[in-house]
């Protein structure tokens, strides 16, 4: 299981990543691999408000469809629009090409209540 150093993680699964003041938002690859293949993904407006562990938008696959949960308040500023017409992305590649949204944060500080690596590998090994 590829659980990346670097990235903050919530208990939802979904990783973060800061990048130039915004937080980069996807879910994890337990995550992708327990949904199996991903058929479609509802991603949110641009310019949406979004609340830390608050649901923005949905993930569809061949086995289930489950809400995506925001890892930190602010406002959504991009959102990865290839994922409507490749929503696969998410389980080629978790970490890269297969991410959701970028969200310009209201409290950086959020991000010290997520998970860091080691603390996330246990969560999913429990």
């Amino acid at each position: 299981m590829n659980i990346p150093e670097e990235l903050r993680y919530s208990s939802d699964h979904e990783w973060a990543r800061v990048e130039d003041g915004k937080v980069r938002v996807g879910i994890t690859d337990y995550a992708q691999d327990a949904l199996g293949d991903v058929v479609y993904v509802e991603l949110p407006a641009p310019g949406t408000r979004v609340t830390a562990s608050a649901t923005f938008g949905e993930i569809e696959s061949t086995k289930s469809v489950s809400e995506l949960y925001s890892p930190v308040s602010g406002a959504i500023v991009e959102v990865n629009g290839d994922l409507a017409d490749a929503p696969e992305r998410i389980n080629e590649d978790p970490y890269g090409d297969g991410w959701i949204c970028l969200i310009e944060p209201s409290d950086l500080g959020e991000l010290d209540g997520l998970l860091d690596a080691e603390a996330y590998r246990r969560l999913i090994e429990s």
